[in-house]
C-alpha cells in the first residue's frame, strides 16, 4: 500500500504565543514557521508525491505553499477529518492557565477518557483521523499503484494520534510522542501491518523514495536489517495541541 508523509505544520503565531489554537481562525505562520514552509520543498525534493492532502486551517496551507509553488503539477486536496482537534471552550487559552483545570490531568494521563467541552473527544479525534487516512490510502493505491507516496499536513495532536494508531498504541499512551512544528513523520502501509519509518524528522527524506525494483530474495535480506527511527521527549506532560517545538 502508499506511503503516507505526515508534515506538522510550520510555527504558528499561537505556538510562540502559548496559546491553544484549536480552530481559531487566522492563526498564521510566524517568521520561523515561514522560513520552515520554504524549506520543505527541498526537504522532499527526492520524493515523488502523487497527491497533497490538507487540514483547512491557515497555518497548514501556508506550509504546504511553497511545496504546491515548487510543483504545480501536484494535486491538493482538503480534508477537514485531518483538522486539529475541537478544543471546544479551551480554544485561544493560553497553556500556561490551562495546566491548572482538573481536566488537564485526564488529556495528560488518560486521553481516550478526555473531552473537551464545547468540543470533542480525543477519541473521536483520532477516529477520524484514522479513517481519513484509510481512505485517502486506498484512493492512492488505486489511482496511483502500491509504491506511491502522498503527503498530509496537519497538526500536532492529530499526527500524534495517527502515529499511536499505526504502531498499535492505545491512544492512553500517545502522549508520549512528539513532533515538532514543520517536522516529517512517515508510515508505510501494507496488506498487514503499518511501519514507521520517520518520526519527528527534519532531516533529509530522499531515502523515503521507492526504491528501484530488485529480486525478491534481495527484499527479503532488507527487511531483515531494515531500522526504523522512533524520538522521545523528555520528562514532564507533553503539550495539548503539540507546543512550539524547537524554535
Amino acid at each position: 500500500m502508499a506511503t503516507l508523509i505526515l508534515v506538522r505544520h510550520g510555527r504558528s503565531t499561537a505556538n510562540t504565543a502559548g496559546l491553544l489554537a484549536g480552530w481559531t481562525p487566522g492563526v498564521a505562520l510566524d517568521e520561523r514557521g515561514t522560513e520552515q514552509a520554504a524549506a520543505l520543498p527541498a526537504r522532499l525534493a527526492a520524493v515523488p508525491l502523487a497527491a497533497a492532502v490538507s487540514s483547512p486551517l491557515q497555518r497548514c496551507r501556508e506550509t504546504l505553499a511553497p511545496l504546491l509553488a515548487a510543483r504545480p503539477e501536484l494535486a491538493l486536496h482538503t480534508d477537514d477529518r485531518i483538522g486539529e482537534c475541537h478544543y471546544g471552550d479551551w480554544s485561544n487559552r493560553k497553556l500556561s492557565e490551562l495546566s491548572d483545570e482538573p481536566l488537564m490531568k485526564i488529556v495528560q494521563q488518560h486521553p481516550s477518557a478526555a473531552a473537551f467541552p464545547g468540543g470533542e473527544s480525543m477519541r473521536a479525534m483520532q477516529a477520524r483521523a484514522v479513517d481519513a487516512v484509510r481512505e485517502w490510502n486506498a484512493r492512492i493505491e488505486e489511482e496511483h499503484g502500491s509504491d506511491a507516496v502522498f503527503l498530509m499536513c496537519s497538526h500536532g495532536d492529530i499526527i500524534k494520534s495517527l502515529v499511536a494508531d499505526a504502531l498499535g498504541m492505545h491512544l492512553d499512551l500517545f502522549q508520549r510522542i512528539h513532533v515538532d512544528p514543520c517536522s516529517v513523520t512517515a508510515v508505510r502501509y501494507t496488506p498487514t501491518r503499518p511501519f514507521l519509518l520517520r518520526l519527528g524528522d527534519t532531516g533529509d527524506f530522499g531515502s523515503l523514495a521507492p526504491r528501484p525494483a530488485r529480486a525478491p530474495e534481495a527484499d527479503a535480506a532488507a527487511a531483515d536489517t531494515q531500522t526504523f527511527e522512533s524520538a522521545t521527549e523528555d520528562g514532564g506532560n507533553a503539550v495539548v495541541g503539540g507546543g512550539a517545538g524547537a524554535a
